[in-house]
């Protein structure tokens, strides 16, 4: 009873999941509107190539026009290309090895032998990418669909082609996918993700709440931030593909391919986040000092904890500054200034408070300095001469 009530609950929230999403693609942008669409395409493109090789021209292989279509509608234009070109050199390469294998020797299931593990080798090579698999789809086509003539494999070879046509102008044509806005999204999250973290650490240090549980969690924080920092690098390299062969980027209304600025913010995200994975190793590392000598006091801890709090909100503004909407950046730009400027003055502060509480301690020195190179290069990121 227990595992029917928990498998009830799970149904009810994937179907209350999938409601939602269905309710976002209907009413707003995103992600879920982009997979419906390009869901659509796919079908029209595979309807189209039906419905001119089968239903119109009553081709004697038709089914293979639709296949091709429909996997052909990539999440790029550029990838569609790509790939439809890798796809139809695989498929004519295993269409043609084994009608000619097959027509010396006259026995499938002895051609199968011969011909499959010298055509699955292409999937090994690199010019034909993640396409090489589909010789051997043509391959076993051939073989597995009656009488072997050179006229029925050259059909299908002529409907691969033109279901990769349907497939590739039917994504390029009608709202091709661009990816620009998943890139702003991305170093947006990771950007709030390390204010969050750094106001994290500043109020537990200003409070003295930095136990071992406590840093562990925030030190785990800083760990994922690195991954989404990758997953922004990964974001900005998909909306670049998505801008090849895009006619969106093009014109007065087009969206335009992500530029320096997007560089620029990534680089800045993936030294922040190194610093602040350094600064929690570093407070977790002393959480779990019973030495007294060790563990900083309240004279380190509160202005490194108010140097945390001037860098978060540096941090925030710069992910708020990078991408402001026209008209806004000059005081964006503004705020963030005066928010470097502060982190500035109290890097100085620290820098003039830490030297009097060092005791002739290795380990005291060891965190005193660790802290205080960890604070320092924050500062030099999100200072005035750290960010464009």
């Amino acid at each position: 009873m227990e595992w029917t009530g928990g498998a009830a609950r799970a149904v009810r929230r994937q179907g209350g999941a999938a409601v939602r999403a269905v309710r976002r693609a209907c009413t707003e942008p995103g992600r879920e509107r982009d997979l419906a669409i390009q869901a659509g395409k796919a079908a029209l493109a595979a309807c189209l190539a039906w419905g001119v090789a089968g239903w119109w021209l009553q081709a004697p292989v038709a089914f293979v026009a639709p296949w091709v279509a429909v996997v052909l509608v990539e999440s790029t234009v550029y990838r569609s290309l790509a790939h439809g070109l890798q796809q139809l050199a695989a498929i004519a390469v295993g269409t043609v090895a084994a009608t000619l294998v097959a027509l010396v020797l006259d026995n499938t299931m002895v051609t199968m032998a011969v011909v499959l593990p010298a055509v699955l080798l292409l999937t090994r090579w690199r010019r034909l990418g993640s396409q090489g698999i589909y010789a051997a789809t043509g391959a076993l086509f051939v073989l597995t669909s009656g009488q072997v003539t050179f006229a029925t494999s050259g059909a299908r070879v002529a409907e691969a082609v033109f279901g990769a046509v349907v497939g590739i102008t039917v994504n390029a044509a009608i709202r091709p996918p661009v990816y620009l806005r998943d890139a702003r999204a991305a170093l947006k999250d990771a950007a709030r993700e390390a204010q969050e973290i750094l106001s994290a650490v500043a109020e537990g240090l200003a409070r003295g709440e930095w136990d071992g549980p406590t840093a562990g969690g925030w030190h785990e924080r800083a760990l994922r931030l690195g991954r989404l920092v990758e997953q922004a690098r990964s974001a900005i390299g998909w909306s670049r593909e998505s801008m090849r062969g895009n006619h969106r980027g093009r014109g007065a209304r087009g969206v335009s391919p992500p530029g320096r600025s997007y560089d620029d913010a990534l680089a800045v995200l993936d030294h922040v986040a190194v610093h602040i994975a350094g600064v929690t190793r570093t407070v977790l590392e002393t959480a779990g000092q019973h030495d007294e000598a060790v563990r900083p006091g309240p004279r380190v801890t509160g202005p490194y904890a108010d140097l945390l709090h001037h860098a978060g909100r540096a941090i925030g503004l710069y992910g708020r500054t990078r991408f402001a909407q026209t008209g806004t950046e000059s005081a964006a730009q503004g705020a963030l200034h005066e928010a470097a400027e502060a982190l500035r003055r109290s890097l100085d502060e620290l820098d003039r408070t830490l030297p009097g509480t060092v005791q002739e301690n290795p380990g005291t020195l060891a965190t005193h300095g660790a802290l205080l190179a960890h604070a320092r290069r924050l500062a030099e990121q999100l200072g005035p001469d750290g960010h464009g």
